[in-house]
């Protein structure tokens, strides 16, 4: 299995650059960055040379999202934005030879206007699949909790299978991060055979507090083994808050390397 850490989350004893090489010697093939941009892009790329690990995701800025705001992709008055941020997206995905990027759909925070919202995130999602397909990088959206982040437009698998079924584009799949799925009640173990194929990059952690596997509710080595029996054949990246020392946590990578019984 290939395995990446989140190196926004993960090794935050160090620098950024740092994580790179701290993230190598604990076994990881790669890292994946949310958002990479306020970091010098030449520094990011010498970081990665050093430590010849692969970046498999990035995130394209998401505006005000994360400070409880509409974010980008989905806020109607804020599409040249939008296009401004792939254009700062596709800078370093090219750079840093990303593999996918990931568009964070954003809030609507007023329920009427629902349905605009979301034709505006299909046409941006459209717009950044074809920009990324012309630098051959992937594009992945994903759900997220609505207990976490309240309003947030995209919220579970169904939703995401829509977005598949209306927008049908080459360059486009599912990210499916398992925390998020889990806190929104997706049977997990039973869903994921069944999806596997629209699935680009999986992430996760435990819940209910978003820690590492083994420190909460989730049976990380019946998902994982069904991760396995299923083919899949993308990066699985850890994506989650240390509940000590990025190291010590580390003990559930053993489960990614165990036979599928």
């Amino acid at each position: 299995m290939k395995l990446c850490a989140n190196i926004s989350l993960l090794f935050t004893e160090y620098t950024l650059l740092d994580r790179f090489s701290a993230a190598l010697d604990c076994g990881f093939n790669g890292v994946e960055i949310q958002f990479p941009y306020t970091t010098n892009l030449n520094e990011l790329c010498r970081a990665q040379a050093k430590s010849g690990l692969k970046i498999p995701l990035i995130n394209i800025a998401v505006g005000d999202l994360m400070e409880g705001g509409e974010g980008l992709a989905c806020a109607p008055k804020k599409r040249d934005e939008f296009k401004r941020a792939v254009e700062q997206c596709l800078t370093y995905a090219q750079a840093l030879g990303v593999e996918q990027v990931n568009v964070l759909a954003g809030r609507c925070l007023n329920e009427r206007q629902n349905e605009h919202y979301y034709d505006t995130f299909l046409s941006n999602l459209d717009y950044a699949a074809d920009q990324l397909h012309s630098i051959d990088v992937g594009t992945v959206f994903e759900a997220i909790n609505t207990i976490d982040v309240p309003h947030f437009l995209i919220d579970g698998v169904e939703q995401m299978q829509k977005v598949m079924n209306d927008l049908n584009h080459p360059n486009l799949s599912m990210q499916y991060d398992i925390y998020h799925m889990a806190k929104m009640n997706e049977p997990i173990i039973e869903q994921l055979p069944n999806i596997i194929h629209q699935i680009g990059h999986i992430q996760f952690a435990d819940t209910p507090d978003r820690q590492e596997p083994s420190s909460g509710t989730l049976a990380f080595t019946e998902i994982f083994n069904t991760i396995k029996a299923n083919n899949y054949q993308g990066w699985l990246g850890a994506e989650y808050h240390p509940s000590q020392k990025t190291e010590k946590t580390l003990s559930w990578m053993d489960l990614t390397h165990r036979e599928t019984q």
